[in-house]
């Protein structure tokens, strides 16, 4: 959620002519990391569940390359994008390890 909230702060800042573009995407991209963790805890298998995980694990990959682009594009700066990034690292840590567990107990 942190990493959502983030965002919308972030796409704020973002050159007006982005914010149906980047802007957008950046936001339904970060919205969708917690969102289909929610939806996959509420699954009733272990699988659908890891499913989910996926699906977040890469709409936060989505993020981090949105955030990048951003940099590049000189939208934002190296600063501005640093707590997101360093929340994204730890987003995807938290993801593969679920996904690991998770797995490891199907079998």
């Amino acid at each position: 959620m942190e990493l959502s909230k983030q965002i919308y702060e972030l796409s704020k800042l973002l050159p007006k002519e982005e914010l149906f573009g980047l802007g957008s995407q950046m936001k339904r991209a970060a919205v969708s990391v917690p969102s289909n963790i929610a939806e996959g805890s509420s699954r009733n298998t272990t699988k659908d569940y890891i499913n989910f995980l996926s699906i977040a694990r890469g709409s936060n990959a989505e993020v981090w390359t949105q955030l990048l682009l951003c940099k590049e594009l000189n939208f934002l700066t190296e600063e501005q994008i640093s707590d997101s990034l360093q929340i994204c690292e730890e987003i995807s840590k938290m993801l593969n390890s679920m996904i690991v567990k998770l797995t490891e107990k199907v079998k």
